[in-house]
């Protein structure tokens, strides 16, 4: 079994860790899988009311291990992986129980959008964001946009996808992007008070509040996913024919 991405239940928290430590936690198509996988698992646990996802080492993920993409893809292939890659992720908005994402070092790329679509973000102090797709010849493709949109506006969003801007945690505190921002020391253990406070709650109406407050956003982030989806398969074949 893959185990570069861990899946570890304690009573009513679940928590999901990076772990490619020697990679800043850089994922591949394997630990893609895995997480889906995981995903899938807490989906099928009424049990787990609080997720937390966390990373092992200096960084939460430096987003896509560009040492593991291979050749150019058909249309039909690259729409495939596309909508695989969505419909994993995607499983994040199916759960019942809220995840906490705890982010140090770099969220990048993917990964960070990742982050975008789960309830919320704790940033340690050194954290740092970026989506840096553009410089790769590629658009950001996993939803960050449409987040990052209807969090921070069209300056914002414009500014970090086109430049490549990065964020340091007290600029990210400042957009919405985290709600908090702790010292590295204290992170797990926010996040782990966090996670209590969550699973103490009545997991029904935790339930029903998370869905009221996703579904002011999620309609238009999938929206946007879709024609992510279109326009990357495009790039991806302007690119196989250079």
């Amino acid at each position: 079994m893959e185990t570069r991405v861990r899946l570890d239940v304690d009573g009513p928290i679940a928590t999901i860790t990076n772990d490619n430590v020697e990679k800043h936690n850089a994922f591949d198509d394997a630990m893609d899988a895995r997480l889906f996988e995981i995903l899938g698992e807490l989906k099928a646990n009424p049990e787990v009311r609080a997720v937390i996802w966390r990373g092992e080492g200096r960084s939460w993920s430096s987003g896509r291990d560009v040492s593991a993409i291979g050749v150019p893809l058909t249309a039909d292939e690259h729409a495939a992986l596309m909508r695989r890659g969505h419909d994993g992720i995607q499983q994040l908005w199916e759960l019942e129980a809220p995840v906490i994402v705890a982010i140090q070092g770099w969220a990048i790329g993917g990964s960070f959008q990742r982050a975008l679509l789960c309830d919320v973000r704790v940033a340690a102090e050194d954290a740092r964001f970026m989506l840096p797709e553009l410089g790769h010849g590629v658009i950001p493709d996993t939803g960050g946009m449409g987040v990052l949109y209807g969090m921070c506006g069209h300056g914002l969003v414009s500014d970090m996808v086109l430049t490549g801007r990065r964020l340091d945690a007290a600029e990210a505190l400042r957009y919405g992007i985290v709600s908090r921002v702790v010292s590295n020391d204290e992170l797990d253990a926010t996040v782990r008070e966090m996670a209590e406070k969550v699973a103490a709650a009545d997991p029904g109406t935790v339930a029903l509040a998370r869905r009221v407050i996703g579904n002011l956003a999620r309609p238009g982030i999938a929206s946007s996913m879709a024609e992510e989806r279109t326009f990357q398969t495009r790039l991806n074949q302007e690119r196989g024919q250079t």
